[in-house]
């Protein structure tokens, strides 16, 4: 696998083929591996959530905010 030549000068080269995957490729693969598990996980994730969770329930407004409510609008509270 190696090879070796000589350049103009005369001086003797040797040329080693590439052994594995560059590192930076490498590190790349992993990185990209882990988003794409990580995005798949949340959509699995949140399929699940829709079908099987039951909605939430809405929070109770109290009556004080009802009134200035109504008050904003024009309707008269009862009782007033």
């Amino acid at each position: 696998m190696d090879e070796q030549f000589s350049d103009a000068t005369g001086n003797i080269m040797t040329e080693q083929a590439a052994n594995g995957l560059n590192p930076g490729l490498l590190v790349l693969l992993v990185i990209g591996g882990l988003v794409l598990l990580f995005l798949v996980g949340n959509f699995a994730l949140y399929t699940y959530a829709q079908k099987n969770l039951p909605p939430r329930k809405k929070k109770l407004v109290s009556k004080k905010k009802m009134k200035r409510e109504r008050l904003k609008q024009g309707i008269a509270a009862p009782g007033e």
